[in-house]
């Protein structure tokens, strides 16, 4: 049952997936995103403040906003678009293997200004590996649409 704006509760929690960031995607999107020697080659990794292969920070948060993504998905929340990261904080780098999950949480479901507009909610999304570490931390507004037959957007 489709879930929208006024079944959700501040404070409210969604646990994501795993998804593991393999060697060659680590080496995939390097070269194509962001071309850092500890991004693409290991022995330059091991000389780097890394000190083994990581990932992009920029592919681990794409990776993370997909977990979000199927994660509301799947909990079916009415997600319109994610419209902002308004934070966002990398704490500790992915090596080639690890494997990401993360934690969402409601922290603000914003106002109704107008019944066909969907509603920004504000959420804090924390992700971690395997060791429970965390990775980054982001701070996101998702807009959610109010209810059934309103539409995704008003002009």
């Amino acid at each position: 049952m489709p879930r929208f704006w006024h079944d959700l509760q501040i404070g409210e929690r969604f646990t994501t997936e795993n998804r593991i960031l393999s060697e060659a995607a680590i080496l995939e999107f390097a070269k194509e995103f962001d071309p850092q020697p500890y991004h693409l080659d290991r022995a330059a990794a091991r000389e780097s403040i890394f000190g083994d292969l990581c990932a992009s920070g920029w592919q681990v948060s794409a990776t993370v906003m997909c977990l979000v993504n199927q994660a509301l998905h799947s909990q079916e929340v009415v997600v319109v678009e994610i419209a902002a990261v308004p934070s966002m904080r990398w704490k500790a780098p992915v090596f080639a293997d690890d494997s990401l999950s993360a934690e969402i949480e409601l922290t603000d479901l914003g106002s109704s200004s107008a019944p066909d507009q969907p509603i920004a909610v504000e959420a804090r999304v924390e992700a971690y590996n395997q060791h429970k570490a965390v990775v980054v931390t982001l701070q996101i507004r998702l807009l959610i649409r109010q209810a059934e037959g309103a539409p995704e957007y008003a002009a």
